[in-house]
């Protein structure tokens, strides 16, 4: 992907320190495999209420360490603000049910603006259900980001100012 800006998906949670870290990872993972012009960050919508140990919770370092992905150990969770809804190109809250209050809140002309999956949080479910759901939503995302990129690719290479620029294409055509 050099020379070209890479665009950024948010990820966000309550407080910045399991799932959304957890997606964030992974997404990471995944998009530099498929070679995928997208990154990943992640946020929290209530940073200062957390009670947490270290910069990310050690069930999310545990089965991403199982996946084989290398974790940061160093970054600390980060509240969301403004300027990270206005740099982003996707933004994803990881529980509907919770955030969308939060956002409702916090950002309320943002609220209908982002994206909303159904991970729970250690309150609702074990990491091994919740970890394995966010899998599979940030597996599908990546798959929908890529599938995107491949038709809007397909979709400028036969647009007619395209072909023109390609003087064997010229030459046939």
């Amino acid at each position: 992907m050099a020379g070209k800006k890479l665009k950024k998906v948010i990820f966000v949670c309550t407080a910045n320190y399991y799932r959304s870290r957890f997606a964030e990872h992974l997404f990471n993972a995944l998009a530099e495999k498929r070679g995928l012009g997208w990154r990943a960050t992640s946020r929290g919508f209530k940073t200062w209420m957390a009670e947490n140990q270290g910069p990310i919770s050690d069930l999310a370092v545990f089965r991403l360490t199982a996946l084989g992905i290398p974790v940061d150990l160093k970054r600390f969770p980060i509240q969301l603000r403004q300027a990270d809804l206005e740099g982003a190109d996707l933004v994803v809250a990881l529980k509907e049910s919770e955030h969308r209050p939060m956002m409702a809140a916090q950002f309320p002309e943002w609220v209908d603006a982002i994206e909303y999956w159904h991970v729970d949080d250690l309150d609702c479910a074990t990491a091994d259900e919740a970890l394995p759901v966010c899998q599979g939503c940030v597996e599908a995302l990546v798959d929908r980001l890529a599938a995107a990129d491949a038709k809007k690719a397909r979709l400028d290479s036969a647009h007619p100012r395209h072909r023109s620029l390609d003087p064997a294409r010229a030459a046939a055509g």
